[in-house]
């Protein structure tokens, strides 16, 4: 094709462009002008009282310079400067360089408000082009090291928290000093407590994830592992990474039988089971990050293990779908702990108690992390995997080390995302799903339009093809985050996109599926120091590979079913996973579980994450779009119903509440829906943009759990 000529697809495109061209120059200069006014007038106020009453108002600052990505030419204008120095940000993919100037302005030309006036009284009445939205903007993405719009410093001085205003609704909870969401009740009461106490934001988080290897069995006990990110209230921030590993026995090819085939053997029983991360990854946390002492941490889930905490109908409902499983597949003794004496099944205000696993979280309690992995306990668990089937070594829990690595940092519209990086996959889709959006410029339509969730979709459709042919255990493989973080790539996916019409997943570069389980948990925190904690766990599947080993109350995961048990072949649900994921002694295996942290101005803004497997990142990207492009608050954005695509299957997923209307119309642009109970289960937490109080939320609609704060 000759250049410069282009047709079709293409020639939609290039159209989209030119209208997102002209409507950024009418915003830009809208924004511009306000602005402009605003800050004249106030350098005209300060020297009027200046001259009438000696010296008044304050200097404002230094020179500012910030980023806008309305256009691409460089440009120095005058912005409105806040009351504290901001570092100069480089921006090589091209944005609107402002020089804010904090020196009073003298002299200026007293005929530029009435210029600025006719300006803006002719965008009033159109400005550049017509008012209609564009549909399906493209606009040039940001890089990863060059985020779309710089995040701030932190404000020197912020005023007080107040509490956030509205109506009271179910599973929110508000206040000024700390805030707690997670799965179950008695859990976020226990963290909750150690804010209270005078603990931080880790040491809550701590506390929390002990209680929830108690109260919440389908998913947090000690024998899982996960993911942590956190953020200082001075703004630093990290991710722990705490997932299992593969025991020292693990080979390539143990869960093929003789024909090659691959079994169940990954998902059941004894040898599904990866060396637990839990307690390692708190103790990390803590050791880093924490101030009460560990053991003021772990007593409260020894109480509640010991003692008894009382179930409410969504868990006395886990117990008995777990009870029935492992005995479906034989596992009668470990189907006991989690009924009644008499056999019969748990029922909502019975009081549960597990003193097998209280003994365990005293040893961890008196010992720290070397009452696990160390010891008496230890080898108790080896002996009883062993037993049961497993590999474990006892060199395999000494060895077993929680790893700090830097969290992916990235801009989104004025927001800086702060996520987890491999072997997580969970930061890096999110991070594509949001640059994606801004390409496609999916803020200008109204939240769930029928074109904005098609474009959402096909999005999804794109990212999730590749998800896991490049990502892996960072300490086993090279992965090339450059590239992957570069969101050039994704533009380039973008091209292809049918506005009108749903593109077939089979036409799609070939990629990895995901059959990881949904049976996780998140829970967030946040003390008053604004220090957040964004957790994610898990067994894996729920009660992981539905086997207790005796004697202990740790609850076995089977996260080995998340490696790729035959590299480059189809698994049984039909998709191909790449090697990059292929087991090996002691590795990582890929996950989806996306904790996050979103920060605006310097200040934190919420703390999101949710349980799902592949869908957890689906979730986490639409809190995060509801957040910030549509200002929805919390509680708005956790209700809404969620949509989710992972290009295998080809279809879109959804919670019964999706629209009639939508329905319809996405079956018209050749959308296959298929519905599903429900879609993940935020607990997450958000700061005020008015009050800057905490208003924390608890999904208690879908699954249960409590918000709380104070």
């Amino acid at each position: 094709m000759p250049t410069g000529q282009v047709t079709g697809r293409g020639a939609a495109v290039e159209a989209c462009r030119a209208d997102a061209s002209r409507d950024r120059l009418r915003d830009w200069l809208r924004d511009w002008l306000r602005d402009w006014l605003r800050d004249w007038l106030r350098d005209w106020l300060r020297d009027w009282g200046k001259r009438n009453f000696g010296t008044v108002g304050r200097r404002l600052g230094p020179v500012r310079e910030v980023r806008s990505p309305r256009m691409s030419t460089l440009l120095s204008i005058p912005c409105p400067l806040p009351r504290r120095p901001l570092a100069k940000r480089t921006d090589p993919s091209g944005g609107v360089r402002l020089a804010a100037l904090g020196a009073a302005r003298r002299g200026r030309d007293l005929r530029r408000p009435w210029l600025a006036l006719w300006l803006s009284l002719g965008l009033a009445a159109g400005g550049c082009g017509s008012a209609q939205p564009a549909p399906a903007p493209v606009v040039p993405a940001p890089t990863a090291d060059a985020p779309s719009v710089a995040a701030a410093t932190e404000p020197a001085q912020p005023p007080p928290r107040a509490l956030p205003s509205g109506p009271a609704r179910p599973g929110v909870a508000v206040g000024v000093s700390g805030a707690v969401a997670s799965a179950e009740a008695a859990a976020t009461d226990v963290g909750l407590a150690v804010l209270r106490d005078g603990g931080n934001a880790v040491d809550a988080a701590v506390a929390v994830g002990f209680a929830l290897s108690v109260t919440h069995p389908s998913a947090g006990n000690i024998g899982g592992g996960g993911f942590m990110v956190l953020r200082t209230g001075d703004g630093r921030a990290t991710a722990i990474d705490y997932r299992e590993t593969a025991p020292g026995a693990a080979h390539r090819d143990m869960y093929l039988d003789g024909q090659g085939n691959v079994t169940d053997r990954s998902r059941v029983g004894a040898l599904a089971a990866g060396i637990p991360g839990n307690v390692a990854g708190f103790a990390l946390a803590h050791e880093k990050y924490g101030s009460l002492p560990w053991s003021r941490l772990v007593e409260p889930a020894v109480a509640l293990a010991r003692d008894g905490h009382i179930l409410d109908e969504f868990h006395a409902e886990d117990l008995r779908w777990g009870s029935e499983r492992m005995d479906k597949v034989g596992h009668r003794q470990a189907a006991a702990a989690f009924r009644r004496a008499d056999g019969s099944s748990l029922e909502p205000g019975d009081r549960w108690f597990q003193p097998e696993l209280a003994a365990s979280l005293q040893l961890i309690a008196q010992h720290g992390p070397d009452g696990f992995y160390r010891g008496a306990l230890a080898q108790r668990m080896v002996d009883g995997v062993r037993g049961l089937g497993g590999i474990w070594s006892i060199q395999d829990l000494e060895q077993y080390r929680a790893v700090e690595r830097e969290p992916l940092r990235f801009a989104y519209r004025d927001h800086e995302v702060i996520a987890m990086p491999p072997p997580s996959a969970g930061g890096v889709v999110l991070r594509q799903i949001l640059a994606a959006s801004e390409t496609l410029g999916l803020h200008r339509y109204e939240w769930q339009a029928p074109q904005q969730v098609h474009l959402y979709v096909e999005t999804l459709r794109r990212t999730y093809a590749d998800r896991n042919l490049l990502i892996g255990d960072p300490d086993f493989i090279s992965i090339p985050m450059a590239e992957l973080l570069d969101v050039s790539y994704i533009t380039e996916r973008l091209s292809d996109i049918d506005p009108a019409r749903a593109t077939p997943s089979s036409t799609i570069g070939a990629g990895a599926g995901s059959r990881e389980s949904e049976q996780t948990t998140h829970f967030s925190v946040v003390d008053a120091n604004g220090m957040a904690v964004a957790n994610t766990y898990t067994l894996n599947g729920g009660f992981g590979a539905k086997q207790v080993i005796p004697g202990t109350g740790v609850i076995l995961n089977n996260e080995m079913d998340d490696f790729t048990a035959k590299p480059g072949e189809p698994n049984m649900f039909g998709l191909v996973q790449g090697p990059q994921n292929a087991i090996a002694p002691h590795k990582r295996m890929l996950s989806s579980m996306t904790p996050t942290i979103l920060v605006k101005n310097g200040e934190l803004r919420a703390i999101v994450g949710s349980p799902g497997g592949p869908t957890i990142t689906t979730t986490v990207a639409q809190i995060v779009l509801q957040l910030v492009d549509h200002g929805h608050d919390l509680p708005t954005a956790v209700a809404s119903p969620r949509i989710h695509h992972q290009w295998l299957p080809d279809a879109v997923y959804h919670e019964a509440a999706l629209r009639p209307d939508l329905a319809a119309q996405l079956r018209a642009r050749g959308h296959e829906l298929r519905e599903r109970s429900r879609i993940g289960h935020v607990n997450a937490i958000e700061v005020d943009p008015q009050s800057r109080g905490f208003r924390a939320v608890a999904d208690v609609e879908r699954d249960g759990g409590k918000a709380a704060a104070y």
